[in-house]
């Protein structure tokens, strides 16, 4: 039998090797260009939004907040960038080492062959085949003989075949290599112009702060006026969900007013729920987190304090909101202030969406994970289509980012 050298079974392993992580890095570049795009369109939406506030003279607060989204999707699709030119330097070196190598092979190839050829040249000018083969001193040799020919002649088509191959991998290599560094030029370039306007960005939040800052006193004022407001939604949203929690009890006969009693079915539909945490899909099909779960400093006056139940989430004018997960509308209610409300139980678990302008559900609809149960509302004096997106356990609030996949 003909054996493959040990260095040419290393070079195959490193080959394959490569071709793996190559695979891995496919699917990282193009999760990462996926992610790239949405933040592009983002950047372009807030900077149409802020352009439109700008005109119609919307409030300095507002005019800020439009920038500070803007200014945070910019520094994330900077890092993003990176993270695409990081990811191609290692695909680079790895092809370079992979070419390296593929080069090294071809070379041992064509000698292997010519050293092959030149042997078959001499053995056929001394002696033919079929003296080779009549010299059998018996059966059996002569058997042997032939076998040998057979493996002889393969393992030549072989070794030519394989030459053939690596050739036209390493030029495949070649191109990709080249196609490679290209697209490492444009997102170099791309982030060129990406930092600069950045810095354009927040000369121009710092002017509009200072703004704010001779002012301060009055618009602490509003905050805690415009808080008051969401304070107030906030209670309505818990009184639905205690009062959808006692209504559903009693009709199952159980006294409790904070917890579901739940069925079979409904434990199951919750386990499932809870594990699925971190991989819940958006409740919108687009869009970014202005405000966070919790009690936090007012992104630009920061001497006030505000508190969010849920996450408020802008998306796109006319931007429907989805199902995170299987469940049934148990409640469709009008909020002062906020439009409406549909409330989806998962089991124990209740996801919450709203300032819905439309709703498409009713209640005791089941719904599926990713339908739109209604169309988002666009404030008419900020001009931003914001779902309010809350996430509860029973009566008990939950940070959403916890739960949302990347949110």
């Amino acid at each position: 039998m003909i054996r493959m050298k040990a260095s040419n079974v290393l070079i195959i392993l490193l080959l394959c090797i490569g071709g793996m992580q190559i695979s891995y890095a496919q699917t990282d570049r193009e999760e990462l260009e996926k992610r790239r795009i949405q933040l592009r369109n983002e950047i372009t939406r807030i900077n149409e939004l802020r352009i439109s506030n700008q005109k119609k003279q919307r409030s300095v607060l507002v005019q800020v907040e439009d920038l500070g989204q803007q200014i945070k999707s910019t520094e994330d699709l900077i890092k993003l960038t990176n993270q695409q030119a990081n990811l191609l330097t290692r695909e680079i070196t790895t092809n370079t080492n992979k070419i390296g190598a593929l080069r090294k092979e071809l070379e041992q190839l064509k000698e292997d062959y010519a050293r092959m050829i030149e042997k078959s040249y001499k053995s056929k000018s001394q002696q033919s085949r079929v003296m080779f083969l009549l010299s059998s001193q018996n059966f059996l040799q002569a058997y042997k003989r032939i076998q040998y020919m057979k493996q002889y002649t393969n393992y030549r088509k072989q070794q030519g075949e394989e030459i053939k191959a690596n050739t036209i991998e390493l030029q495949q290599l070649n191109s990709r290599l080249v196609q490679q560094k290209e697209e490492k030029q444009k997102l170099i370039a791309e982030n060129r112009k990406t930092r600069a306007q950045l810095e354009q960005n927040r000369k121009s939040q710092q002017e509009l702060v200072s703004t704010i800052k001779k002012r301060e006193g009055e618009f602490a004022s509003q905050l805690k006026s415009k808080q008051s407001e969401i304070d107030e939604i906030d209670r309505a949203i818990d009184r639905m969900i205690r009062e959808s929690i006692a209504k559903a009890n009693k009709e199952s006969g159980s006294s409790s007013r904070s917890t579901y009693e739940l069925t079979p079915e409904a434990k199951a539909l919750a386990t499932d729920f809870n594990n699925n945490k971190g991989k819940l899909p958006w409740p919108v099909k687009s869009g970014v987190v202005t405000m966070k779960f919790g009690k936090q400093p007012h992104p630009v006056v920061s001497s006030v304090m505000v508190n969010n139940n849920g996450v408020r989430i802008d998306t796109d004018k006319g931007g429907k909101a989805r199902a995170v997960f299987n469940g049934t509308v148990s409640e469709v209610q009008a909020v002062k202030g906020a439009n409406k409300a549909v409330m989806v139980r998962h089991g124990d678990f209740i996801t919450i969406y709203n300032n819905l302008e439309n709703v498409f559900v009713k209640k005791g609809d089941a719904v599926s994970t990713e339908q739109e149960i209604g169309e988002i509302a666009t404030s008419k004096t900020t001009g931003k289509t914001t779902l309010h997106f809350l996430l509860y356990k029973n009566d008990q609030k939950m940070d959403p980012a916890g739960w949302i996949y990347r949110m």
